[in-house]
């Protein structure tokens, strides 16, 4: 989609009609802000201004491209207070579900000690011909001591559909009151507050 600048909204998230239990991630149309899917509610976030974030909890959206599944039942998973980082958190994950098929969504609640989130913010009218191109439209912000809820996909094959950059993971965060969301650049958890779901098997 990038390659070829497509960005316009050409998925309607209100057209997929089984909302119970649904949890997806993607960017808004025109690159413009970032969709979250979590338990069948759908939130999208846009920059207001360097250090604003606007969330609105809504189907009336649209996006170029959009990853999305449905997890009926959830099983808890340990996640050591070690696991302090996005590549730690990744490794910890391939370990883990070495029997489980994949791609799968997983997702995280805690204590988030500190973490940066970006939203992606490209400007009206910008040229986009590569993920690079994208990247330099990145609008980030720092949290801290935030109790929040993280949406992920993992997938070890076609890591530039599922993923992005050096892992396999692809997240969304949201805090807890609903102000804050965007995707995971960097993160680390209040010790003893984190918990990992996995789809039950």
């Amino acid at each position: 989609t990038m390659w070829q600048g497509e960005l316009g909204g050409i998925i309607n998230l209100d057209t997929i009609s089984a909302k119970e239990h649904l949890y997806g991630l993607g960017p808004l149309e025109n690159l413009a802000g970032e969709i979250m899917i979590n338990d069948g509610k759908a939130y999208k976030a846009t920059v207001l201004n360097d250090t604003g974030i606007s969330v609105k909890e809504t189907y009336q959206i649209k996006a170029p491209f959009f990853v999305y599944t449905h997890v009926n039942n959830w099983q808890e998973a340990s996640l050591p207070d070690s696991i302090q980082s996005v590549s730690l958190l990744d490794a910890y994950v391939d370990g883990l579900t070495k029997n489980m098929k994949r791609p799968f969504a997983f997702k995280i609640t805690a204590v988030v000690d500190s973490a940066t989130i970006y939203i992606i913010d490209v400007p009206e009218g910008t040229a986009i011909h590569s993920p690079g191109d994208a990247d330099q439209e990145h609008q980030y912000f720092k949290l801290q001591n935030q109790a929040s809820e993280i949406v992920g996909f993992f997938s070890n094959k076609g890591s530039s559909i599922f993923a992005q950059g050096e892992t396999h993971l692809h997240m969304h965060f949201l805090t807890d009151d609903k102000t804050k969301m965007g995707h995971v650049e960097e993160v680390s958890f209040k010790k003893g507050s984190a918990k990992l779901f996995l789809p039950a098997q």
